[in-house]
């Protein structure tokens, strides 16, 4: 198995990486081929926040490099503004480093 690592990606309207007026229907649609995408370039998206209001999104992926985050965006013509490795914390990881000291 490969080495994965976290990242996130954000979309906004501003930025014209959020397409404007976005339905919860359009995106359901949208998700399938994103997903596929992602299947082809082994990126295993997590979780995403969105605000269709706001037109903003946050994408939580895991993949070996951001190269291939970025792929897989680009296999369904979706820009973004950024792409962004990440790690996790807790509070729990918090409260069990400052213990260790």
């Amino acid at each position: 198995m490969k080495m994965m690592k976290f990242f996130i990606d954000t979309h906004s309207q501003e930025h014209e990486t959020f397409p404007a007026g976005l339905t919860k229907e359009q995106f359901e649609l949208f998700y399938t081929r994103y997903e596929q995408a992602c299947m082809e370039e082994d990126v295993v998206p997590l979780r995403i926040h969105l605000n269709y209001e706001d037109a903003r999104a946050f994408c939580f992926t895991m993949a070996e490099d951001a190269e291939a985050v970025q792929r897989a965006h680009e296999r369904v013509g979706l820009s973004f503004d950024s792409i962004t490795e990440v790690t996790t914390v807790t509070p729990g990881d918090t409260f069990f480093q400052r213990c260790d000291t």
